[in-house]
């Protein structure tokens, strides 16, 4: 069904670019949807979209929009009219709504986005988002989300966005990087709010001009004393991106990428000095919103890596796999059951979005590595302790054992690590991301 929110799409879609439903075969060079079943429509924008990797030269976003049925539409006006969400009669998820499930903030049991659900107050040093453009309008949409949902506003002492050439780049507005950095920024500050939150920008989505941005994040954490770098971005494996591994050794700094919204493998999230963060839906009750069950994803990436050997963390799995195997952990991801994202710049005007891909579970993930307030020394010892975890009960997290996921579905979620949760979901702050 095609709401307003989808009108708007349509209409912009010769100055945003190819948009297309997910799954679907693109029929025009503006922008082409298909109806879900009864659900709504998903769509991508071009920076989203597969044939933005070529020979491992450039990265693409790995997020999808939900444009809702009628019912269940979030506001369409400027922001001086808006009331915002969460809106009656949809539960789709809230920082506060995910920091209840995850264990991250007290609230009742189901966690009803639409409930009187507890932020969460958490959050320390930094975190460092990487991201391709110029996102004009970071800090005041930063403001509204932040308004909107009761957290801390935005102020020079907790919030910056950093140029990592040292000039501003193009700028992003309508490419889908700018909603990117909307929901990277946003679910960061959100699950830690604490924290000081870095936004780097890159002059383009090319690997060279990403790792320079992930090297300038590296920097501003560890002189920040030490936190997480949070990378929603990525694109198929090549056979020399071993040799970029080491822009993830960073000191006093824990990167984490997402594993990409089709199945298979992505670089970088299949270094093994990253921790590959997959994607997951909640169930929810559709009466009451509460949360029935976490499955896996369909559309999470993961699997064995073409290039990357087996670390050491991972000798626990050697049953399974025999090279690289991811992702590790995993996190809120498929659009039907997506978040709400403020971005002023996609359509021009003040707009609240329902987005998922495995772009919300890597900075979900990361500020709740940050929140959890021990910070290790590296990727490398983040991963040992996350792996030291394999087969313990109790040990930090919720073992995902519904879904499947991958090539013709042929992986499934299972009890313990699996190719499309790893080893699940976060569940509290203790014995788990950071350690103890």
């Amino acid at each position: 069904m095609k709401t307003t929110i989808l009108a708007a799409f349509l209409a912009s879609g010769a100055a945003l670019g190819a948009v297309t439903a997910a799954g679907a075969q693109q029929a025009s060079p503006g922008a082409s949807v298909a109806d879900g079943p009864g659900a709504g429509v998903i769509v991508r924008p071009s920076s989203s979209q597969p044939n933005a990797t070529q020979d491992g030269r450039r990265a693409r976003t790995h997020l999808r929009i939900m444009i809702p049925p009628a019912g269940a539409t979030p506001p369409s006006a400027a922001p001086s009219s808006q009331s915002g969400p969460p809106t009656a009669g949809s539960f789709f998820e809230t920082p506060a709504s995910i920091a209840c499930v995850y264990g991250v903030a007290a609230g009742p049991s189901g966690c009803s986005p639409t409930s009187a659900l507890t932020n969460s107050s958490r959050g320390a040093r930094a975190i460092a988002i990487v991201d391709a453009y110029d996102y004009t309008n970071a800090q005041a949409d930063l403001a509204a989300f932040s308004k909107q949902f009761g957290l801390p506003a935005p102020t020079s002492s907790n919030f910056k966005v950093v140029y990592a050439s040292g000039s501003q780049p193009p700028n992003g507005a309508g490419s889908g990087w700018d909603i990117e950095a909307s929901l990277d920024i946003e679910y960061a500050h959100g699950l830690a709010p604490k924290a000081k939150i870095f936004l780097v920008e890159t002059n383009s989505n090319s690997y060279s001009d990403l790792f320079a941005g992930v090297t300038k994040a590296a920097q501003l954490v560890a002189a920040a004393g030490g936190g997480e770098v949070s990378m929603s971005w990525g694109g198929s494996e090549f056979s020399s991106e071993t040799s970029f591994d080491s822009y993830f050794k960073g000191s006093k700094v824990v990167f984490f990428a997402s594993s990409g919204d089709e199945a298979g493998t992505e670089y970088p999230c299949v270094s093994p000095n990253v921790v590959c963060v997959g994607g997951t839906s909640n169930s929810r009750n559709q009466q009451t919103g509460k949360l029935q069950a976490q499955a896996a994803w369909v559309d999470t990436g993961g699997g064995a890596s073409a290039y990357e050997k087996r670390p050491s963390y991972q000798k626990g799995i050697a049953s399974i796999v025999k090279v690289r195997g991811v992702p590790d952990v995993a996190a809120i991801a498929d659009p039907r059951t997506g978040a709400w994202v403020y971005n002023s710049t996609y359509y021009g005007y003040g707009r609240w979005l329902i987005v998922g891909g495995t772009s919300l579970a890597s900075p979900v993930t990361a500020a709740i590595a940050n929140a959890a307030a021990t910070f290790r020394a590296s990727s490398a010892s983040e991963l040992a302790v996350i792996y030291a975890t394999l087969g313990k009960s109790g040990a930090g997290w919720t073992d995902v054992t519904l879904g499947y996921c991958g090539f013709y579905l042929g992986d499934a979620a299972g009890s313990g690590w699996d190719l499309c949760t790893g080893l699940g979901t976060p569940a509290g702050l203790s014995n788990k991301l950071a350690g103890e």
